[in-house]
């Protein structure tokens, strides 16, 4: 029989797993879980130290331990809800700073067709755009390098442009009716996220406000917005969240509460620990709370979206216009992980003012849920109103009476 000799990794992975199997512990003692529960924890988590002691050691082939216990987290969430989401801490940066209001970059939304990059819009205020790079554009080589045709990936188009503000990337583009590749020699800035694209009279009465996030600059751009507009005369208001996909759930609540009346309630959230539960009610003298209001929503608007939408709705503050809502009805807090990563666990439901839930079904069928958009299609829904069908058992009341439905995203 053959000896084996214990590698330095082998070593070091029942100690990693140990401390992991610590602080599973301490999370569990900190959500007050029942003892029986904790037992359980911890068996559970010698098993899988068990598992990946004897994988990583015995295993025919060599494996990354990490990536597997990345898969592993992974798969397990997806058996939670379609929300619940591990980061990994390469990823986490930039996905947080989709939020955080501005980054570092050449100032550019884009695309990825057919394993092309290309420019869906140049970001107001950056450099692309002071360059003249226009919508169409397709990304060929940055620096050099092939980036068309290659299997590029959104990690790849984000560590390719992003980079500290003054540094310089070559970026070669192919333009619409043009042979010759266009070469532009970009230096990058501090790229600004406006949340509100659009802000502007209508007529000498109406004014308009396009949302495309709620992110962590939104309620200040909305109130400079609904300020500038009442100097104009504004005296009703359209908020347009259709494609919005929401973001910051306070900054949807900050909203709500200049438009509405104080004490009215804007959203409730429910969850299995005490600490999550809460009714959030406008609380002081907002900056819009006589003049009309109209909501613009659509299959797009989720989330943040719609505990706006559903507070203007059941407190009949205004009307919602357009096609059924997303229906994402459950609330995510960021965790930060030890080693960069994060975890957005969804601890709670939230609920609008009538009482009702706008989450839309789901199971262990993720693909199911995520072509909810074209089932609607196929039914017809996004072209009649007389497509959609309607639960009875999900019938709820707003402040005046009128019925609403809950189950599956704001119905106008």
């Amino acid at each position: 029989m053959s000896e084996t000799k214990n590698t330095k990794s082998q070593i070091r992975l029942p100690i990693i797993i140990a401390i992991a199997i610590s602080a599973g512990i301490w999370i569990g003692a900190t959500f007050a879980e029942p003892k029986g529960n904790q037992n359980d924890l911890r068996a559970a988590l010698y098993r899988l130290q068990e598992i990946m002691t004897y994988v990583d050691r015995d295993y025919v082939d060599s494996v990354n331990s990490g990536e597997l216990i990345e898969y592993g987290i992974t798969k397990m969430l997806e058996h939670l809800d379609p929300h619940t989401s591990y980061i990994p801490a390469r990823d986490a940066s930039i996905a947080q700073s989709q939020l955080d209001g501005e980054f570092d970059g050449i100032g550019v939304e884009f695309g990825i067709i057919r394993d092309t990059i290309y420019v869906v819009a140049p970001l107001t205020g950056g450099p692309s755009e002071a360059l003249g790079i226009q919508s169409g554009d397709q990304i060929i080589r940055v620096d050099g390098e092939l980036m068309a045709g290659v299997g590029v990936t959104n990690r790849d188009v984000f560590e390719k442009l992003r980079g500290p503000k003054g540094s310089v990337v070559v970026v070669d583009m192919k333009r619409k009716n043009q042979k010759e590749l266009i070469e532009f020699k970009i230096t990058r800035d501090k790229i600004p996220q406006y949340s509100i694209n659009a802000s502007y009279m209508v007529d000498d009465e109406i004014g308009y406000i396009k949302v495309t996030r709620f992110a962590a600059t939104t309620y200040d751009e909305f109130k400079e917005s609904i300020a500038d507009l009442k100097s104009k005369g504004m005296k009703k208001l359209v908020i347009d969240l259709q494609g919005n996909p929401g973001g910051y759930m306070g900054a949807a609540i900050y909203m709500a509460d200049e438009l509405l009346g104080q004490k009215a309630i804007i959203v409730s959230q429910e969850g299995k620990v005490e600490q999550y539960n809460q009714v959030v009610s406008a609380f002081r003298p907002g900056m819009f709370e006589d003049g009309s209001v109209i909501i613009l929503v659509n299959e797009g608007s989720a989330s943040a979206s719609e505990i706006l939408a559903g507070a203007i709705q059941d407190n009949d503050r205004g009307l919602i216009v357009g096609r059924r809502s997303f229906g994402k009805g459950l609330v995510q807090m960021p965790i930060d992980l030890a080693d960069g990563a994060e975890l957005r666990l969804t601890i709670a439901r939230y609920y609008t003012p009538s009482g009702r839930s706008i989450q839309k079904p789901y199971g262990t069928d993720y693909e199911a849920y995520e072509n909810d958009f074209m089932n609607r299609f196929e039914h017809g829904e996004l072209f009649s109103s007389d497509s959609i069908k309607f639960n009875d058992s999900l019938k709820y009341e707003t402040v005046k009476g009128r019925t609403v439905y809950g189950g599956g995203g704001i119905m106008p």
